[in-house]
């Protein structure tokens, strides 16, 4: 199994914050939970990371009981280790400490086999940031628009 297969994507974590720096992130999961992720059920809409004595954790993020599972199956949203270099975690450590800071999941996705997580640093962003933003990508998809009206 080579390349790579999204599984989860988090699009309202660009809209609410200004992501600074990505990372790339494993994660401790049993067997159920790489059987559900492979099927493709796996979300983290209200999912955060947060760093607990020099361990990068992933709270609230929904892995779906796997329907061949017996009594084993596990607890859908419980706590996940996220593996990250020692440097990385310092470095996100620092940076969550600075106000305004944050860690948030952008996607989740199967590399060779193993399920891989990006994690990115960001920054809240305000609500006029948002309305700008609303307003360049309008103004782009109008130019565009223009663009190949012309043709």
């Amino acid at each position: 199994m080579s390349g790579e297969k999204i599984i989860a994507v988090n699009r309202k974590a660009s809209h609410d914050y200004a992501l600074e720096e990505r990372f790339e992130a494993g994660l401790v999961l049993t067997g159920t939970e790489i059987k559900s992720i492979r099927q493709g059920k796996a979300q983290f809409k209200d999912a955060y990371i947060s760093i607990i004595s020099g361990e990068a954790w992933i709270k609230e993020m929904h892995i779906a009981a796997y329907d061949h599972g017996n009594q084993f199956n596990h607890d859908e949203t419980r706590e996940r280790k996220l593996l990250l270099h020692k440097m990385e975690i310092v470095k996100l450590q620092q940076k969550v400490k600075l106000k305004g800071y944050t860690i948030v999941p952008v996607k989740l996705y199967l590399k060779n086999g193993r399920a891989k997580m990006e994690i990115a640093l960001a920054k809240g962003k305000a609500l006029y940031d948002k309305r700008e933003d609303a307003k360049l990508k309008d103004a782009k998809r109008e130019m565009e628009k223009a663009m190949k009206a012309r043709w």
